[in-house]
């Protein structure tokens, strides 16, 4: 799950880490009686969505005056904000983050991750921190500093030192840098975060840091042990597809592609978004309606797939163990009727009483293409949809 800027740096704040002064504004008539309170200038003023690159998409910006304020709060409040992680449709601004300014020396990239190859939490850290760094990552691996630490331990003396030593950062600056570090891991493990990012942490000209931006996330298998956090839940910031899906309880998630795909089970449906990939088209959807679908869950799976306007095809890739293909079979005949999907729809099945799944997707009249295996699968896809865009 993720929560905005704003409840980021106050969590932050609540663990001692030093953040710059700011306050909230959800409608221009909050944000000039925020103005009207500012005690120095410049501060800024931030757009607050789910997606990093506001910045450039015209979603931060500087004033000077309350008067400006005023004015930059105007153009922010309720405009369609494009970034390159909200994709071409943007994201409506519906809240703004005023901020008192701060005079930047240096900017340094901190995140803390969860590293499955190391079985560590990952501490990241860059001497090239600010609105590029992933360009720097992919250009500049070397600039880019990984200190694993092993949950078991913990976080330790030496792991702060590695990466201060790393960051070539003066006495004054690693001691600080430590406590942040620290308190961040404490954080992480804490909260049950699965990401941590600031980008930038500056280091002002008074020679201390500040987390001028700030991103968490957090584990959502977890967030029963926190309540407090699940009340961060911003539902405006949610994709309305996956919204509604979450509502039918499935478990789906809106990609770039044509291709839509159902799939029982959360293994079989990565594998399946590879076999589309192999066929020369791109999946449009991760949907996993679960090992005990019935015909309710797979009726919604095709009207939630179909909302997306993207879709060219759809691939059902159904394992019939848990719930007996003809069983299955049977399902995707109602709902495919109740739907009526208006784009070719290719089915495989395998598993228990999978030939009378066959002869009753046969027997529907309805123009439902059936597959024999994955390659079948794979080979129809291709030539329905490999070459559209």
């Amino acid at each position: 799950m993720k929560i905005h800027e704003y409840q980021a740096k106050e969590m932050l704040r609540r663990h001692n880490v030093p953040v710059p002064r700011g306050f909230v504004a959800h409608s221009l008539d909050e944000a000039r009686e925020i103005s009207s309170q500012v005690a120095s200038f410049p501060v800024a003023v931030k757009a607050q969505i789910h997606a990093g690159g506001r910045g450039k998409g015209g979603g931060v910006k500087l004033a000077g005056s309350p008067e400006e304020v005023l004015s930059c709060a105007e153009k922010i409040l309720g405009m369609n904000l494009v970034t390159p992680q909200t994709g071409p449709a943007g994201k409506k601004v519906k809240t703004i983050l005023i901020e008192s300014g701060v005079s930047i020396k240096h900017e340094y990239y901190l995140s803390l991750v969860h590293d499955r190859t190391t079985a560590s939490i990952l501490v990241i850290a860059s001497a090239a921190g600010g609105m590029d760094v992933e360009k720097i990552a992919a250009e500049s691996p070397e600039k880019i500093i990984k200190v694993p630490v092993n949950p078991l331990i913990g976080i330790q003396p030496y792991h702060c030192r590695n990466a201060a030593f790393a960051l070539r950062l003066p006495a004054e600056a690693a001691r600080q840098f430590a406590e942040i570090v620290t308190s961040l891991y404490r954080l992480f493990t804490e909260q049950d975060c699965s990401q941590i990012e600031i980008n930038p942490l500056v280091l002002t000209e008074a020679n201390e840091f500040c987390a001028l931006d700030a991103k968490i996330n957090f584990d959502e298998n977890a967030l029963f042990r926190h309540k407090e956090i699940w009340a961060l839940h911003d539902p405006d910031e949610d994709d309305p597809l996956e919204a509604e899906a979450a509502a039918f309880h499935l478990n789906y998630i809106k990609l770039d592609g044509n291709v839509g795909n159902m799939v029982n089970g959360a293994g079989l449906a990565m594998a399946t978004m590879d076999i589309i990939k192999l066929a020369g088209a791109q999946p449009a959807n991760f949907l996993d309606v679960g090992g005990g679908a019935n015909v309710e869950m797979v009726e919604n799976g095709f009207r939630i797939i179909l909302q997306d306007t993207n879709v060219r095809a759809i691939l059902v890739n159904i394992f019939g163990g848990i719930l007996r293909c003809d069983v299955l079979a049977q399902g995707i005949v109602q709902a495919a009727k109740k739907c009526r999907p208006a784009v070719p729809v290719v089915v495989r099945m395998e598993g228990t009483n999978v030939e009378k799944g066959r002869e009753i997707l046969a027997d529907s009249g309805l123009d439902l293409i059936t597959a024999v295996d994955l390659q079948d699968a794979a080979d129809k896809i291709a030539s329905i949809a490999g070459g559209m865009k």
